[in-house]
């Protein structure tokens, strides 16, 4: 049996009537439904962003060949990119951008079918991330930038100069970074570092984010990006722990990749059969 995972105080939970519970309940309701209120205004504002044309020819490598920002569309007017975390010298794909894209298998296709294209995009080469997909059985759209400049134009990957002088991520000047030593930071990234084969500061100059892209009339432009906590929302996994009795009830960094967890390898074995 995997080892339960405890709270503090959640022992001493107030335990009330059915009666007191819906009245908190109820109380709750209201400030969900303002929450989901704000939420659709501000959807609604997100929409209603000015658009930018895209004139630079960036150019992809994907299972089908070499594709175009153009083609990854697909026939489809709307293009949704997730700039996951998986660099060049990465030998494993970063764990948190795995953790989202654990969901994508289950709405691309129904986004396919509303006019929209999902793809993942990252710098490491195609057969890197083909191995990576297989291993964790995903069938979602994967391209590969290599050397291009669609991830750094997007604020998705950086250069050493560039982490030396203080990037710009999540729409703010970060402080320039010195060299970090791995055993000096506490945060997760260096232990996440080493889960994807690298070191902390090559790690950290890629970033996660998602861009929308719209089509029109032959023309691109970009729409909309998102970074950091921005992408709370398609992580799926943090929707349903927020509606658990005790929510993230998170003390580090506790994820792993779907094959990693010590209650998966005693089930299933080392290896793993994608159809079940």
């Amino acid at each position: 049996m995997p080892k339960i995972k405890t709270v503090r105080g959640t022992r001493n939970r107030k335990v009330v009537s059915q009666k007191e519970w819906l009245a908190a309940r109820l109380k709750l309701l209201k400030a969900e439904k303002d929450l989901t209120r704000r939420s659709d205004e501000v959807a609604r504002r997100r929409q209603e962003l000015p658009w930018v044309r895209i004139d630079k020819e960036y150019r992809f490598e994907t299972d089908e060949g070499m594709a175009s920002l153009t083609d990854l569309f697909r026939g489809r007017s709307q293009l949704l990119v997730y700039h996951f975390m998986f660099g060049p010298d990465y030998t494993a794909g970063c764990p948190s951008c795995s953790a989202i894209a654990d969901g994508f298998n289950g709405f691309e296709v129904h986004l396919k079918n509303h006019g929209v294209m999902l793809w993942a995009v990252s710098r490491a080469p195609l057969a890197k991330l083909q191995e990576y997909k297989k291993r964790l059985c995903w069938t979602f759209p994967w391209a590969s930038s290599a050397d291009g400049e669609f991830n750094s134009d997007f604020s998705a990957s950086f250069t050493e100069e560039e982490q030396r002088k203080g990037i710009e991520y999540n729409y703010e000047q970060e402080e320039p970074v010195a060299p970090i030593s791995s055993r000096s930071t506490s945060n997760g990234a260096s232990k996440f570092a080493a889960m994807c084969g690298t070191d902390v500061n090559t790690y950290i100059r890629e970033r996660p984010g998602m861009s929308a892209f719209a089509l029109e009339d032959g023309v691109v432009y970009h729409t909309y990006s998102t970074y950091a906590r921005g992408l709370d929302g398609l992580w799926g996994m943090y929707q349903w722990l927020d509606r658990a009795p005790k929510g993230r009830n998170e003390t580090g960094v506790w994820w792993r990749r779907q094959d990693e967890y010590e209650s998966e390898s005693k089930d299933k074995g080392a290896s793993k059969d994608c159809c079940g």
